[in-house]
């Protein structure tokens, strides 16, 4: 089993591809949110997947942020 946390760290040095903007973690939804892009970036196996293919936009669902 997985475990779905994220490494401080790893977030510190990681930024929103489309934007260069900061992120916010997710925990319970396990995602990696972009406020300025409006994404929401999944975490698959404890691997952030930053790919703007694999977003999705916070406009079709809104997230609790």
């Amino acid at each position: 089993m997985t475990q779905n946390t994220l490494d401080p760290k790893l977030l510190e040095i990681l930024v929103c591809p489309l934007t260069k903007g900061p992120l916010t973690y997710d925990k319970a939804a396990a995602e990696l949110i972009s406020k300025q892009a409006n994404l929401a970036y999944p975490i698959r196996d404890g691997i952030p997947i930053m790919l703007v293919d694999e977003a999705r936009s916070l406009d079709d669902s809104s997230a609790g942020a």
